[in-house]
């Protein structure tokens, strides 16, 4: 059987597996879920918190619990975006250990975006998925 997502960074193009995340992923057919994009929001109600890397562990909580809904795990992630408000490469230093911690090891695609606002004025970071659901 072959593998459902085939990484690649090739050497024509920067090497992106150093940070954490590929250039380009190949699937093969199959059934694709797109997760909307969880932010620092809790089931319980919790407040979110100041701190941008505090929300990105909360906003990685999220998305796992976005990939259990659906019976998949962090490598059939095709593709992640992240929106992040106020984006420097500071603030993305800050965010990057929680968000690679949303992988485990795997390496998606990545697309970080700086927006000026999210859908609440607390919130600093969204990440939205595209998944390739195990067979």
């Amino acid at each position: 059987m072959s593998e459902t997502i085939v990484r690649l960074n090739p050497e024509t193009l920067p090497n992106a597996g150093e940070l954490g995340y590929s250039q380009i992923s190949i699937v093969e057919p199959g059934r694709l879920a797109f997760v909307s994009g969880q932010v620092a929001w809790q089931p319980n109600g919790e407040p979110v918190p100041d701190n941008l890397a505090e929300q990105m562990k909360i906003v990685s909580r999220n998305a796992r619990s976005a990939l259990t809904a659906v019976h998949a795990k962090p490598e059939h992630v095709v593709m992640a975006r992240v929106y992040v408000t106020d984006l420097t490469s500071e603030r993305l230093e800050e965010l990057m250990p929680a968000f690679l911690e949303t992988f485990d090891g795997a390496q998606p695609c990545v697309t970080g975006i700086g927006v000026q606002a999210l859908a609440a004025p607390e919130l600093q970071v969204e990440l939205e998925l595209i998944v390739r659901l195990p067979d």
